[in-house]
């Protein structure tokens, strides 16, 4: 409360800012309760430059830069620096910290279990459920997918193909990129292919079948590429090798691949009658991990500056979403939940603590009322308590770790870390640091984030969780191989 009054009586935000989120997702909409199928595409550390169609010189995307051109986009779309979090605050609505994720591993990058999350609020509004590839919100079975709203679930452990950190967080032993095991249900499978194609393959699938049923369905196709490590097949790294080192080559190939993918999904929305009630939506996690190309932003992933946390959001729904609009309006992963429920018909965003808003008004005009906000973002990822801490790096405390890595944004501003400021409207690229000459606003920001840390701590319950638990990946795949066995992947035929 005491944030939104700051935010009232502040010079810094404009005048209609009195206005609350409530009352937006309360009007009228042509989009609301329509309930289109929605399919969201999240790719894995590629960042806002990582595209044909936002200028990268020579990165080959041409089905995604024609999703773009088909699409409305929001430009000013901000995530958290690193992967779990953001999808926490997809699958919420509410700032990571407040679900307990602060991390991206040692248990940190479990999602409390009393959030509710949009998969549970589709199902209630009639929506069957998938997700496909990266969960990456606790690999313990209370955590999982299956039991947080999905239908459908096929999707590899940890945050990556093959990773293993200790605690609860570990993928299948020896994993691989190429011919992974997947756990599909609970029951796990040795695919054949790619990681990235058998993702898109699966899902595709599990559409083609939605397709004759009465039901409208939400598929949530999370790709670990082109996170680490950069494994592509050689067709794709050898487009870019004369251009770059021969790891970044084999992150732009991934990229390609995941292009080609988007490509195969589109033809099949087409030839399957279902693009014209599908909401197809493209978005990234977090800012670029290796690419060659940034925008002129400044940072990647793991910074809390724009280059960190600004990621495409791309919208299309032919005859519903207007084509080649841009949407330059402050806007944050957590939207995303309400959006949906809105687009769903269902009131439930309205009666949780959410942090999101609704895109809905400014999907239908880019010139719509849009209250300014705070919102706050934080690297996290301080150490883990009993883990050893080399000298210099954050310790097990995270209030010791409150003032390093943090970033305030509204509609102009930008305050990095107490030690920069930024004219985001003017200098989106964070070039001059205004931090000096203008200590009144960097003042401000600085306490609505101490008001913000003050709400978020308390939430903060995974900080003290036991490392000492084996990986139920590994248990179940080791119990299942043995009494059993590993059975081949159905390929659906598409």
């Amino acid at each position: 409360m005491r944030i939104k009054q700051l935010l009232q009586t502040t010079s810094l935000i404009i005048a209609s800012a009195c206005v609350c989120s409530i009352s937006l997702m309360a009007e009228d909409h042509a989009l609301a309760g329509g309930k289109p199928n929605i399919i969201l595409v999240l790719t894995d550390d590629q960042g806002y430059g990582d595209l044909g169609c936002h200028g990268h010189p020579f990165l080959k995307t041409p089905n995604i830069d024609k999703l773009y051109t088909q699409s409305t986009r929001f430009i000013d779309f901000q995530a958290s620096p690193t992967c779990a979090p953001t999808r926490a605050a997809l699958m919420s609505g509410r700032a990571p910290f407040k679900t307990g994720v602060t991390h991206t591993v040692f248990e940190r990058e479990r999602m409390a279990l009393s959030a509710t999350t949009v998969a549970e609020v589709l199902q209630d509004a009639g929506y069957n459920t998938g997700i496909f590839g990266k969960w990456h919100l606790g690999d313990e079975d209370e955590y999982q997918p299956h039991n947080r709203g999905f239908d459908e679930v096929f999707i590899h452990g940890a945050g990556g193909i093959g990773q293993k950190y200790q605690g609860t967080c570990a993928d299948v032993p020896d994993n691989s990129y190429f011919d992974p095991v997947i756990r599909h249900n609970k029951l796990f499978v040795k695919t054949a292919g790619y990681c990235t194609d058998v993702f898109f393959q699966h899902a595709l699938g599990w559409i083609q079948q939605q397709n004759a049923q009465d039901k409208p369905f939400f598929a949530f196709i999370s790709t670990n590429a082109p996170h680490s490590p950069f494994i592509v097949a050689d067709e794709y790294k050898a487009l870019y090798q004369d251009q770059c080192t021969e790891k970044e080559a084999a992150f732009h190939g991934m990229i390609t691949n995941i292009d080609d993918n988007m490509g195969v999904l589109m033809e099949k929305l087409d030839a399957w009658n279902l693009s014209d009630n599908t909401l197809l939506i493209f978005m990234t996690d977090n800012g670029s991990s290796v690419g060659t190309f940034n925008y002129g932003l400044k940072g990647k992933k793991g910074w809390v500056n724009e280059g960190g946390t600004r990621v495409p959001l791309f919208f299309r729904l032919p005859g519903k979403i207007k084509a080649g609009v841009d949407v330059d309006r402050l806007t944050r992963h957590y939207d995303l939940f309400p959006t949906f429920a809105q687009l769903a018909g269902s009131q439930a965003a309205e009666a949780l603590d959410l942090d999101g808003r609704s895109l809905v008004p400014l999907i239908e005009n880019p010139d719509a009322e849009w209250p300014d906000r705070y919102t706050f973002i934080h690297k996290g990822r301080w150490a883990k308590k009993g883990m050893r801490v080399k000298k210099g790096r954050p310790d097990h405390v995270p209030e010791n770790s409150k003032y390093t890595a943090f970033a305030v944004r509204n509609e102009k501003w930008r305050l990095v870390s107490n030690a920069q400021l930024y004219d985001i409207e003017n200098d989106p690229c964070e070039k001059k640091n205004l931090f000096k000459t203008n200590p009144e606003v960097a003042a401000q920001l600085l306490e609505v984030y101490d008001v913000w840390w003050d709400e978020v701590r308390p939430l903060m319950i995974n900080e003290d969780a036991s490392l000492e638990n084996d990986a139920p990946f590994i248990v179940d795949y080791e119990l299942q191989k043995k009494t059993k066995g590993i059975p081949a992947w159905t390929a659906p035929e598409l």
